[in-house]
């Protein structure tokens, strides 16, 4: 019997994508059915949404199956689908490349498909890629962490605008918001204020999942809607963090190493616009926060705020890279007590506060990426100015409640 490479694969492929829809049963959901993605909902179909299209896949490491095959060698192993191109976001479809980085355009060496890279392009220079790529249906199946700077979220969004000019239909593959997606959290950003970390005015914690999020976008942002189709899961719940799923975590970039940091990052990503480590070059992004010079004064006035949920150590660290790199730099620790009851917003605002109050040394990175951060000039002035937590906190009520209205009308799950 002769057995080409491709055939060979797509016997793995059967295997993997039964293994992928199978309903199973987690001991973390206790006992109930874990979370079936898009994607596997896609599987079970036997991929009927693309049947007779050329389909280009826009996706990076996070886009697996429940037993941790990427989707891209799935789908290229299936004759039932015309897979013909991937497209790489920041770090790459990989996932070789760091922040601000991304793969450029190659070959995929495992499966032979030409990647293209859509870092940093939008408009139409993206819309010409996907006609370049020969495309008919885009899809996205990325997994996002809840926050409105994280750059996949915006991926989505110029891949919307793209697709519509260039006449292209977008399916998106729906996953979990790993911090749940129980409400909307933060300042709303000011449309002067957009970048690549906030095109569109959402909340810095959206409380969506990326498929409710193109609804969103395509409804209330884009000037030419796309034609859109989104692939829901089942068995996921708003209330539930990722660790309720079944699901593999993988890392969605190469700072964000465990749901526990996507638990914070809305909330402490704040300090990339200052003078203070995030913690980027440790084992802990973004739950370390530091600089030279400060000392246990620090924890003592954060942990005196009383917020809800969280408690702060006393640490010390030495970055491997990024700011204050292979030097040895002092701050916090946050240590998460009760993740239900916690607000990673208003943390990341009472950081703020007591470290300009704490250490003399604070400041704002000189190109004012704080304002890029939180969607306007507020956070920092009113900061600058003397407010408190609860003052920052509450400047930003009638715009957030303003969002949670709108955001009502396109969530998909209870």
């Amino acid at each position: 019997m002769n057995l080409s490479r491709r055939s060979l694969l797509a016997a793995g492929g059967a295997v993997g994508a039964v293994a992928a829809v199978a309903p199973t049963a987690s001991a973390a959901s206790g006992g109930r059915p874990r979370v079936r993605t898009g994607f596997e909902r896609l599987a079970a179909d036997g991929y009927a949404l693309l049947a007779g299209e050329r389909v280009g896949v826009v996706t990076n490491p996070t886009g697996v199956t429940a037993d941790a095959r990427h989707v891209v060698d799935v789908m290229h192993a299936d004759e039932r689908v015309n897979l013909v191109a991937v497209f790489g976001p920041e770090h790459g479809f990989r996932g070789t490349a760091q922040a601000g980085g991304s793969e450029g355009r190659y070959d995929d060496p495992a499966t032979g498909l030409p990647v293209y890279d859509t870092y940093l392009k939008s408009g139409q220079p993206l819309a010409d890629v996907f006609t370049a790529s020969g495309v008919d249906t885009v899809v996205f199946d990325i997994q996002d962490v809840g926050a409105r700077f994280y750059t996949y979220i915006w991926t989505l969004y110029d891949c919307m605008v793209a697709a519509a000019l260039a006449g292209k239909r977008l399916v998106v593959l729906d996953r979990p918001n790993p911090v749940t997606g129980r409400a909307a959290l933060g300042p709303v950003l000011d449309r002067a204020f957009a970048t690549f970390v906030g095109r569109e005015p959402i909340a810095q914690a959206h409380g969506m999942t990326v498929a409710e999020l193109a609804l969103l976008f395509n409804a209330e942002f884009l000037a030419t809607p796309v034609a859109l189709e989104t692939v829901r899961m089942t068995g996921w719940r708003r209330a539930e963090f990722f660790d309720a799923t079944g699901l593999p975590w993988v890392p969605p970039s190469p700072n964000m190493p465990t749901p526990d940091t996507a638990l914070v990052y809305s909330g402490t990503c704040l300090f990339e616009g200052t003078n203070l480590s995030e913690g980027r070059g440790t084992t802990r992004p973004f739950e370390l926060l530091g600089a030279e010079g400060i000392d246990r004064r620090w924890a003592e006035a954060a942990n005196a705020l009383g917020l809800p949920g969280v408690r702060f150590r006393e640490a010390y660290f030495a970055p491997t890279f990024s700011k204050f790199q292979g030097k040895t730099v002092g701050g916090v620790q946050l240590h998460v007590h009760d993740r239900e009851s916690f607000d990673p917003v208003r943390t990341g605002i009472g950081l703020l506060v007591t470290a300009r109050r704490s250490w003399s040394g604070f400041a704002w990175r000189a190109d004012n990426w704080i304002d890029k951060l939180t969607g306007s000039t507020r956070v920092r002035t009113l900061i600058d100015a003397g407010a408190d937590t609860g003052e920052v906190v509450g400047a930003w009520e009638a715009e957030l409640a303003a969002f949670r209205a709108v955001r009502t009308e396109h969530l998909l799950y209870r």
